[in-house]
């Protein structure tokens, strides 16, 4: 593998909103991310991701853009950006925007112009269909819920939105829409930006047909999934974008990519892929359900198995960008602990198999201090719009209110969206003012400032994880070492090898709550973390207590 700057990199995404408010109208704001960029520095990271800051009317929470070319005025101004820009460059920080390029608001001056003349130059920058008896042109169903398709008012026509109505979905065929959408990108990267993170960007290509789907609910309507799944040629846009903009200014970008076809992998992040990365959301497609409301709880065993099959898949292609949570996405100590997600060891231990496997870590706001779900009383506490449609489309399947919003509280979006919290004092010290979004309860136990006090904080361990993926000594191999499984016949035991030519370094974790004993197969040569802080091993035989993880040195010889 040629080697890359951003490969031995940790990256730390940003949910601006909800980050640091420093003027206090309870919305985090670029100041807030600058005043903290000496925390991010400290606690390791080096690629910043940012979530949208773009002018936006927040019906998807700055995913719906209405200016590419400025910063929305509750996150401060342009000149804001550019400091923000030179300020990480002062510290050895890299900045992503998020890229987000499907779709655009409704409110954008292209769409409005569109809206005017539905026919003519702009309208063309959309997918604009007759409506058919009165019905939209096809049984598509959006990701939010609903037909993907609006009609624009005093006409038969309609435009497509993959997402929420207020996101029209912009015409990649058009290549005025690509030129225009280049030539922003371009404007960005010379401002120094590090590169990108790229927002759904495998829903740009369409089945151009626009033929109905088999339905798979009682409304005769169909994922847009299935769609996805049978349009051909996203290649050619893909290859002419990286060209026209990425490769000019050898720029990071990491892909939001769903639906892929398993054969592409290669394509998409291989020594010549479209993109440098794209998030493993392997875990995630398989606890997700046909529908929203319905979610699968994984065992141990099966996301040990998602993983390493996972890591199978991408030996020889390239690096993967590995999540326990982002802002799509509950908590991970919540989505992969339900029962007790309070317990520091569990996180902890996630740490541990997240950052030292193949790829590139991206950690998320509050993962470092083991945020965690909040529990909302009632829906109109909820202000993500995914989530309130699909409390609806739970109502209208037969679940009860109650059962709605409980599905609502493992899945919604707006659990990783609550405010970080910084101290115990009001509001978790985010905000003078009033939240945007309510702050979870648990701040006075679960905060920053009093895990940084604490030796045996999970922050201090992300820390002290952190600084190990970047020793001198053990970067080259956690970083483009081989991942081999281990153990694998021990029930609950995850654990794999990184190797390179000069050494071998096991991780290994007891991913249930009673301990356990395995015999190593290797001498161990030294410690280099533990979760816990005591280790049992003599003669060979490692003794874990529950969540127990521990990363080892092994001599090469075999015993």
């Amino acid at each position: 593998m040629e080697k890359k700057w951003w490969h031995d990199k940790v990256a730390y995404q940003i949910y601006p909103k909800s980050f640091c408010d420093t003027n206090g109208d309870g919305i985090g704001d670029l100041r807030g991310i600058i005043e903290k960029l000496d925390y991010l520095k400290e606690l390791g990271a080096d690629i910043i991701w940012i979530s949208p800051v773009y002018c936006s009317p927040m019906k998807d929470q700055g995913y719906d853009i209405s200016d590419y070319y400025n910063i929305d005025p509750v996150f401060g101004t342009i000149e804001d950006m550019e400091e923000l820009l030179s300020e990480a460059r002062k510290r050895e920080l890299y900045i992503l925007m998020d890229l987000v390029i499907n779709h655009c608001s409704s409110e954008h001056e292209w769409f409005q112009k569109a809206l005017q003349d539905p026919e003519g130059e702009y309208g063309r920058y959309f997918y604009i269909r007759r409506g058919k008896d009165g019905m939209p042109p096809n049984n598509w169903r959006g990701n939010f819920g609903g037909s993907a398709w609006s009609r624009i008012e005093g006409t038969d026509l309609y435009y497509l939105h993959t997402f929420h109505e207020t996101q029209p979905d912009l015409n990649w065929e058009n290549p005025a829409v690509r030129r225009k959408l280049y030539e922003m990108i371009n404007w960005w990267l010379e401002k120094g930006l590090a590169g990108f993170r790229i927002d759904a960007i495998i829903n740009i290509k369409k089945e151009l047909h626009f033929r109905n789907y088999p339905a798979d609910r009682e409304d005769g309507t169909c994922s847009i999934r299935c769609m996805l799944q049978e349009a051909q040629g996203i290649g050619e846009f893909l290859t002419e974008l990286r060209e026209n903009t990425f490769d000019r200014y050898n720029a990071f970008t990491v892909a939001e990519v769903f639906d892929n076809k398993p054969e592409e992998l290669e394509k998409f992040i291989g020594e010549d892929g479209y993109f440098s990365t794209m998030f493993d959301f392997s875990i995630e497609s398989a606890r997700t359900g046909d529908n929203w409301y319905e979610m699968n709880q994984l065992r141990p065993e099966e996301i040990k198995k998602i993983i390493f099959d996972s890591q199978e898949r991408t030996r020889e292609i390239g690096l993967l960008a590995n999540i326990i949570e982002n802002h799509d996405e509950p908590r991970g100590a919540s989505a992969f602990f339900a029962e007790e997600p309070d317990r520091e060891e569990s996180k902890t231990m996630l740490a541990v198999l997240q950052l030292l496997q193949r790829g590139i870590p991206f950690l998320y706001q509050g993962q470092e201090i083991g945020m965690t779900n909040v529990v909302f009383q009632d829906i109109a506490q909820v202000d993500d719009v995914a989530s309130r449609d699909q409390y609806q489309a739970a109502l209208e399947a037969g679940y009860s209110e109650e059962e709605a919003l409980r599905i609502v509280n493992l899945r919604s979006r707006d659990n990783c969206r609550t405010p970080f919290q910084w101290s115990s004092e009001k509001n978790a010290g985010f905000t003078d003012g009033t939240p945007w979004l309510m702050v979870n309860s648990n701040y006075r136990k679960i905060n920053l400032k009093s895990q940084q006090r604490d030796e045996r904080s999970v922050y201090s361990f992300y820390k002290k994880l952190i600084r190990l993926r970047k020793e001198e000594e053990y970067k080259d191999t956690f970083v483009y070492g081989t991942f081999r499984p281990a153990y694998e016949e021990h029930n609950n035991i995850f654990a794999y090898y990184r190797e390179s030519e000069r050494q071998r370094i096991a991780v290994i974790a007891n991913y249930q709550k009673e301990s356990q004993e395995l015999m190593l197969t290797d001498q161990c040569e030294k410690v280099l973390l533990n979760n816990y802080r005591d280790l049992s091993l003599k003669g060979g035989r490692l003794y874990l207590e529950g969540y127990q993880a521990v990363v080892l040195l092994l001599n090469k010889i075999s015993c």
